[in-house]
């Protein structure tokens, strides 16, 4: 039986976990979360289902507890209807009568448990952590079935730009090395395609390929992510085997990739400049010291040496991160590999039914100029394959400033757009398209359900109404 776990220790060096309560019963409910906000959850209360699931559509919790009987929708509904939503809690049924067909129809749907009244608030606490500890797993479960699935590709860099063909030639010749390697260049040149290059070449193109966005960690979050969650001395072997693994174990015998380095807290940075010198680290849910297995790949679109001026960036992890540099130059540097990258990306996004570019909006494209770089003429692309009508993509198709359009045309609103207006509109037009199925938007869009579901809350796109209770 797993001890519990003092709020202290929730709280210490890792997020709250963060727990949802429908309850209609409201003197349980309020005695329930009381307990739980004193034991360090961060927790949301609400009386009915039908706001526990508007809630759980609308922010992101790690364990929902959800009674059966309640106003609008039982707690087996918003459980039904909670499964179908991208990176749904793990949920613990509580139910009054605590029927045997309850509790199979419970976990039927999809529950972690489910527990009868009355209960003890310890044993509430115990159920919620092991449902928080299998939700971590499953998370980087799924991380690594990526990974894998991305390495069975190998990444291909396409350019016809001789200066870009001859860093590419130089990268191949120390990609088997184990040196870390920093990649500097605009937002949208390629950084994170090209560590894939590294990774593939370097002779172990199966190995795990684990990328850490370092711009995504705080000082409370990045130790969890790059040497694990720390172990609790009361739990059991079992347990303790259970924790998440941190990136730095996972990416062993492969390539741990540094998004945005630029932004990791300069404790972390520290801490890696000691990993490097001694070629080994000791994993934060033990005290053996584990090898540094792994390839450090580093990338930024930010100059380091000027965060070490401004005090952001550690001087002697820049020099031991950037023992090879490899810089990428924007693409309206290299507008011989437009037409070649656009034809590129609509053959990918268009799923091999030949559409093909017209000589218009092939000279619209390379009039462009590109701020967003690739990736802005990636999206472009995958958006023109959405709204072409027949087999060519026409100027109006693209959206681009200064490319002329049909009047009244919603493309036309597209004039002078910033990259993430852009993405918004495409993120936006196919969840149109698909009548909100984040399943095939996402498949349509080219990304994980997991970077849809993250964009859908940062853009702020709500749920059309009518579309499922």
């Amino acid at each position: 039986m797993t001890t519990p776990v003092t709020g202290s220790a929730v709280l210490a060096g890792e997020s709250p976990i963060r727990v949802l309560i429908a309850e209609d019963e409201a003197h349980l409910g309020a005695i329930l979360e009381q307990f739980m906000t004193a034991r360090g959850f961060q927790v949301r209360m609400v009386r009915d289902g039908r706001s526990a699931l508007e809630l759980l559509r609308r922010e992101l919790f790690d364990v929902a507890l959800l009674d059966v009987v309640m106003p609008e929708l039982d707690g087996l509904e918003v459980l039904r209807l909670v499964r179908e939503e991208l990176m749904p809690p793990e949920v613990i049924v509580i139910t009054g009568n605590g029927t045997i067909e309850t509790a199979m129809a419970a976990l039927k749907l999809g529950a972690y448990d489910c527990l009868s009244k009355p209960y003890r608030m310890a044993e509430i606490e115990a159920l919620v952590r092991r449902a928080w500890e299998k939700r971590l797993l499953v998370r980087r479960n799924r991380h690594l079935v990526a990974r894998l699935h991305r390495a069975e590709e190998p990444a291909v860099f396409l350019t016809q730009y001789a200066p870009l063909r001859a860093v590419l030639a130089m990268v191949h010749q120390f990609a088997a090395s184990l040196l870390p390697v920093l990649v500097t260049g605009e937002a949208g040149t390629g950084k994170r395609l090209l560590a894939r290059v590294l990774h593939d070449e370097g002779g172990r193109p199966h190995a795990p390929f684990i990328r850490v966005d370092c711009a995504a960690l705080t000082a409370a979050t990045v130790f969890d992510e790059l040497f694990g969650t720390p172990s609790d001395a009361q739990a059991t072997a079992d347990e303790t085997a259970d924790r998440a693994v941190g990136a730095l174990e996972l990416a062993a015998g492969g390539t741990l990739y540094l998004e945005h380095v630029h932004a990791l807290p300069m404790a972390a940075q520290v801490a890696l400049c000691d990993i490097l010198d001694d070629g080994a680290f000791v994993p934060r849910r033990g005290e053996r010291r584990v090898p540094l297995a792994a390839r450090l790949v580093a990338s930024t679109a930010h100059e380091l040496s000027e965060g070490v001026a401004r005090g952001m960036v550690h001087e002697g992890f820049l020099h031991r991160v950037a023992s090879m540099r490899v810089v990428l130059p924007a693409l309206r540097d290299r507008p011989v590999d437009v037409l070649l990258l656009a034809q590129h990306f609509l053959a990918t996004a268009s799923r091999g039914r030949g559409v093909r570019i017209s000589d218009d909006a092939a000279a619209a494209l390379e009039r462009h100029s590109w701020p967003g770089n690739v990736r802005e003429l990636q999206l472009t692309m995958q958006r023109a394959a959405l709204v072409a009508t027949g087999a060519v993509v026409q100027v109006s198709d693209l959206a681009l400033a200064g490319a002329s359009a049909s009047a009244g045309s919603d493309v036309s609103a597209g004039a002078g757009a910033s990259l993430d207006e852009l993405e918004r509109r495409h993120i936006a037009e196919a969840l149109e398209r698909t009548g909100w199925h984040q399943g095939r938007a996402a498949e349509q869009l080219g990304i994980s359900p997991k970077t849809l579901y993250r964009k859908i809350r940062e853009y702020g796109f709500k749920r059309p109404s009518g579309r499922n209770p």
